[in-house]
């Protein structure tokens, strides 16, 4: 893990850069009033409520709730982590980050740069072979068997690695240092007996990009009989399966665009989809779908679409998929899932049916509510008492993680409905008091949370710092025990030392 960036740098850092400046690079910013305003870029509407403050340095947008710093702002537009979101702003603001906190960051990161280089060179060297090999026809037939065009494996990427024990290795791995890259990056594997050997034999190759478009590891998939049928990368520095997608980095305009993201199971999958114009399709990667693929795929759209076979693996597959995406439901986010005919999978069903047809199935798909109602009604019988005791018994795991809001409100009214219990108790039983819900009082009926007179001196504070001024003494509220009161002293003590913080800086 790199070392921290000093937050005293950070402060001079936010100091120095015009967030309205900055967005305006990536979005028209029209002035009105004292603030600026612009369409918001993390979701679509046709008015503006995508407000960005020169005086606080921070942006806010009053329709989806998206706001931040300059830093905020990169984090979640370009998609980029934030070390490297920090260093692009001090490059602009003519900064330098304190060179003992790059030395502090451990070796491994010395050598990222030898990885991504090795990975480029593995994915050219992987192409070529495609064009060039004598082994090659036989990657070519079965492209072409799969259905798949020359534009579209040019577009993925897509390669071939020829049927020997070092063919990457000579083309590649020249010295040792090289050859030692290749291992790191997982592109060969290391002999018991010394030397090394090449991972991916007699394979159609596919590249596997992180959020910012590098090449992080590959998948394979064997051209003749053999095991196993698909190959992923192992962990390394770059690549984490529980972290990567396949397909989002090229996905990401289309995803925009349908403001949807479709999860299918296989690269395959997302190549041919994509042929047939259906070019929001990601995979996952050899595993189930995990928590940082779901907050990631949100960053993107506000609705995502599992897509599995209708089989028994499908339905346990979806299921998993299913709790690990509940935490992460927040309102204004969807799920819903798509189960296809037996014995067809993406590929497959779109060649069969055509794009229209199939676009049609994932505007169609059952919603999560829908599907969790279903699913769990399917164990028991609602006919009799004991029935629907045990719905609620059974549907305790998967309220337990329900972020507090409107979503959680209805899931709870429906349980109820289907237990014929008052809602009360239901939420008693579930957790043993009443769960938390969003208030619907304030302007335009948007639902908002009643705010204690701390919490409200707070938010006074940071919209409007040069309020510190009028707090009287401090020590009197040091022997209060009100929930807030800490964060409130911590807030006064930091204006009082730092009277010209704004908003962002804060």
């Amino acid at each position: 893990m790199a070392a921290r960036i000093p937050e005293r740098f950070i402060s001079d850092l936010l100091a120095r850069i015009d967030i309205v400046e900055l967005i305006d690079g990536f979005v028209p910013l029209k002035k009105m009033g004292k603030d600026f305003k612009a369409c918001c870029p993390f979701h679509e509407e046709k008015t503006p409520s995508f407000t960005v403050s020169q005086v606080k340095q921070f942006y806010h947008c009053f329709g989806c709730g998206a706001h931040g710093t300059a830093i905020g702002f990169l984090l979640e537009y370009e998609r980029m982590g934030f070390r490297e979101a920090g260093e692009g702003l001090a490059k602009r603001a003519g900064m330098t980050i304190p060179v003992e906190a790059q030395e502090a960051a451990p070796a491994v990161n010395d050598s990222l740069p030898k990885l991504l280089d090795v990975l480029e060179k593995a994915n050219k060297y992987y192409q070529r072979q495609l064009r060039e090999h004598p082994q090659a026809q036989l990657a070519v037939d079965y492209l072409k068997n799969r259905g798949l065009t020359g534009e579209i494996a040019a577009r993925f990427g897509l390669g071939f690695a020829p049927d020997a024990w070092d063919g990457l290795l000579r083309a590649v791995g020249t010295d040792s240092g090289q050859q030692q890259a290749l291992f790191q990056a997982g592109l060969v594997i290391k002999k018991d007996t010394g030397g090394y050997y090449d991972r991916f034999r007699a394979r159609v190759m596919f590249p596997i990009h992180d959020y910012r478009g590098r090449i992080v590891g590959f998948g394979g998939r064997i051209i003749a009989a053999g095991e196993p049928k698909y190959l992923n990368s192992p962990e390394t520095p770059l690549f984490h399966k529980g972290r990567e997608l396949y397909g989002l980095f090229g996905a990401r305009d289309a995803i925009k665009r349908e403001q949807r993201v479709l999860v299918v199971e296989g690269y395959m999958d997302v190549v041919a989809l994509a042929q047939f114009d259906i070019d929001y399709a990601v995979a996952a990667l050899g595993t189930a779908t995990t928590r940082d693929h779901v907050e990631r795929l949100f960053r993107h759209a506000p609705e995502v679409v599992f897509c599995f076979d209708g089989d028994r693996a499908g339905r346990e597959a979806a299921w998993r998929a299913l709790e690990n995406v509940l935490p992460s439901l927040h309102d204004g986010r969807q799920v819903s899932f798509l189960f296809l005919p037996d014995g067809e999978d993406p590929d497959s069903l779109v060649r069969k049916e055509g794009a229209a047809a199939f676009g049609a199935r994932v505007r169609a798909a059952q919603s999560l509510p829908d599907y969790v109602f279903q699913t769990l009604c399917a164990r028991v019988d609602l006919g009799r008492l004991d029935g629907r005791a045990r719905l609620i018994e059974i549907a305790k795991p998967l309220f337990k993680d329900l972020a507090p809001g409107a979503f959680t409100s209805l899931m709870v009214s429906r349980l109820a409905e289907l237990s014929r219990m008052d809602r009360a108790e239901v939420e008693r039983l579930l957790t043993g008091k009443p769960l938390p819900t969003k208030t619907t009082t304030g302007r335009g009926g948007r639902g908002v949370t009643r705010r204690s007179l701390v919490s409200s001196a707070v938010g006074l504070l940071l919209q409007h710092p040069e309020l510190v001024r009028h707090v009287p003494a401090l020590v009197p509220l040091r022997t209060l025990d009100v929930p807030g009161i800490p964060l409130f002293l911590t807030l006064c003590e930091l204006l009082q030392q730092e009277p010209n913080l704004t908003t962002g800086a804060i």
